[in-house]
């Protein structure tokens, strides 16, 4: 027998993970510049050179650029004559990888809302690639009062389960794109509400409020109503400058458990990651149903959840991670048979206040003090 040695290079997948989470694209009409053609766009872009003249497209990219901050960028899909959302979605996903599709084309009817769900579930069936749809509303016409535009808004998300769909009102006039920038505002995470008042006010025009037919401006009245009809809308509150943004509200079912965009975007986060380490263990011997092969991989499998609850402390203040460290508990192998292994995880979200009551007591004991 001869000697022989020979050198493999094993690859053990402790890279870096893509990073798609706040990379959104836009689909909708623009003002002839670029239909048809699928173009990035980032906070040194100018919009007017890549989207042409004023359109409600080039609004609502406008004031995500706005609202998101440093560091932001995206993708736009100017649609082409007689092309549909839907096509320029297809094509897109064969370009590139987003978090959420935002269509700035107002949707007609419920069936076009569930024709968003429809999209979601498709791209995940045919790509393995999780995301969430935003859609919005026409504006209000002059013919129009507020009950007449609410009952519009309300007939469009009526019965409607759709857990990977937002619809945003149309109020202001960039009220879609403001909530798009605000999710990808890089200073907060993906578990963050856009409800949350420490990320900002609103940036752009908003001091303006809109009005009816009949002379009333919008108050908090009406735009409780439709928030109580799963609508995304902005808001403010009583002696505090600024204009912020409610819940995201998804349009899952009642007592679901994705019926705020921040629990579904953790979700989806881990979805992706944990995707890509299956891939990498298929026919694997590695994973066996052995208990120090179940160890391991419950350590391996587990990595995501572990990146994902990294908190950071700072002058005595925690800034805790997108969610909570995992428990040994969190995560079960299950061989069913030979070759078919389920892996269950558990996801657990920090609570987070979206109502607050201050409870005051006046102490009038007159006590003497020591």
């Amino acid at each position: 027998m001869l000697g022989k040695v020979q050198v493999n290079n094993l690859n053990l997948f402790q890279g870096e993970f893509d990073e798609v989470e706040r990379y959104f694209l836009f689909v909708g009409r623009g003002a002839g510049t670029n239909e048809g053609k699928l173009v990035t766009v980032n906070t040194d872009t100018d919009l007017g050179e890549v989207l042409g003249e004023e359109s409600f497209l080039r609004t609502q990219i406008e004031a995500a650029k706005a609202n998101a901050g440093q560091n932001w960028n995206a993708c736009v899909y100017p649609l082409a004559d007689a092309e549909s959302w839907s096509e320029a979605v297809d094509k897109c996903m064969e370009l590139v990888s987003v978090e959420a599709v935002v269509v700035t084309d107002a949707v007609a009817d419920s069936t076009a809302v569930e024709a968003y769900q429809a999209k979601a579930e498709s791209i995940m069936g045919k790509y393995m690639r999780p995301l969430f749809f935003i859609g919005t509303s026409r504006a209000m016409t002059a013919e129009e009062n507020w009950t007449d535009f609410a009952t519009h808004l309300k007939g469009l998300v009526a019965g409607v389960a759709a857990d990977q769909v937002m619809i945003v009102p149309t109020l202001w006039g960039m009220d879609l794109g403001a909530l798009a920038g605000r999710l990808c505002n890089q200073a907060v995470t993906v578990a963050d509400s856009p409800m949350r008042v420490a990320t900002g006010a609103l940036v752009g025009s908003w001091s303006a409020k809109p009005a009816d037919k009949d002379g009333r401006t919008i108050d908090m009245s009406i735009l409780q109503d439709l928030e109580s009809a799963r609508l995304s809308v902005p808001q403010w509150y009583p002696d505090y400058p600024g204009l912020y943004w409610a819940d995201g509200n998804m349009l899952d079912v009642p007592a679901g458990d994705y019926q705020c965009v921040e629990n579904l975007r953790v979700v989806q986060k881990a979805m992706r990651r944990v995707y890509v380490l299956a891939v990498a263990r298929i026919a694997d011997r590695k994973l066996n149903s052995t208990p120090a092969s179940i160890a391991a991989n419950q350590t391996y499998f587990m990595r995501p959840l572990r990146e994902m609850s990294r908190a950071v402390e700072i002058m005595g203040i925690q800034f805790p991670g997108e969610v909570k460290p995992p428990k040994e508990s969190d995560i079960t192998i299950n061989w069913k048979t030979k070759y078919q292994v389920e892996i269950y995880l558990v996801v657990t979200p920090y609570n987070c206040p979206k109502s607050i009551t201050c409870n005051l007591l006046l102490d009038l004991s007159n006590q003497a003090e020591a």
